[in-house]
């Protein structure tokens, strides 16, 4: 496995092989990363092979100022060690100043997308995160990228601005990998207490009843009461956000007539977790 840390190095890399699949993340890596380097392998086996890059980088500017940048966790050598397990073919591991040169005046922001929901609660987030990604692609130039549905709204933002820039790289959604006890896998679980992470699969509880609800046409107010209900039974679990939108662009709806995504942001002590779950009325398709 090639480890590159900058990208000079991650483009001499890249020079010359033909079909390339990306897996971009922050490190602290866990099985639901791994999930993601399988699938991209999958995608790639496919098509005739070709190679799997991890990025590992710590975003800042997906960071608000008051958010955990500086406790997020990092931890390169078992990233490195799970990665070249994984059959991984590159690392990439740029520093900041790497990646946001002195100067820079660039963004990339999916105006609408970004500003609702999880948008709303953390300013500016998505927009690093585009921004984020674009410069990737850029100099990766991946043929593929894969993502997990459990940052379903982020999913949403990159599908919509590789549509909107005519970005050559075909988007690969994961789903959710979960813990034994329903928790989704999430490199923020490593600074729950003991307590909170006894108590943070209520949320996966809470997305079950309400799946089970959509699907036995319960409405849109009944829903949303039994997620507060379940989520208020536990005393560590202090609510952000629950949304019910449509799963396909995330727009506002009175009726449950589509299939719906339920999303949910609760805070746990200093961490927040975020989960989603789709929800389909009984005798409506799976979202495409």
């Amino acid at each position: 496995m090639q480890i590159c840390r900058d990208r000079q190095a991650m483009r001499d890399w890249r020079q010359g092989r033909d079909r390339v699949a990306l897996v971009p993340t922050m490190g602290a890596l866990h099985d639901g990363h791994l999930s993601l380097v399988a699938h991209a392998r999958r995608w790639l086996d496919a098509r005739g092979g070709g190679q799997v890059v991890t990025s590992i980088f710590v975003n800042p500017t997906q960071f608000g100022p008051n958010e955990d940048l500086a406790t997020y966790p990092r931890d390169e050598e078992n990233d490195i060690a799970l990665l070249r397990n994984a059959g991984c073919d590159a690392v990439f591991l740029p520093t900041v100043a790497d990646i946001y040169r002195p100067g820079a005046q660039t963004i990339v922001e999916v105006t609408g997308l970004s500003r609702m929901l999880m948008g709303r609660l953390r300013p500016g987030h998505f927009r690093g995160v585009a921004t984020v990604v674009t410069k990737l692609f850029n100099i990766v130039r991946p043929d593929a990228a894969a993502f997990g549905e459990k940052d379903y709204q982020q999913l949403a933002v990159i599908r919509q601005m590789v549509a909107d820039l005519d970005v050559p790289v075909e988007i690969l959604p994961v789903p959710t990998v979960r813990e034994p006890d329903g928790l989704a896998m999430s490199s923020r679980n490593r600074r729950l207490s003991a307590s909170e992470r006894a108590a943070a699969p209520v949320l996966n509880r809470a997305l079950d009843r309400a799946q089970q609800m959509v699907a036995e046409g319960a409405g849109l107010s009944a829903v949303r009461a039994e997620l507060r209900r379940i989520i208020a039974a536990e005393p560590l679990a202090q609510v952000r956000s629950i949304d019910i939108r449509d799963a396909a662009d995330l727009s506002r709806i009175a009726l449950i007539q589509r299939p719906v995504v339920i999303l949910l942001a609760v805070r746990f002590g200093d961490v927040l977790l975020i989960d989603q779950r789709v929800a389909h009325p009984k005798g409506v398709p799976d979202v495409s």
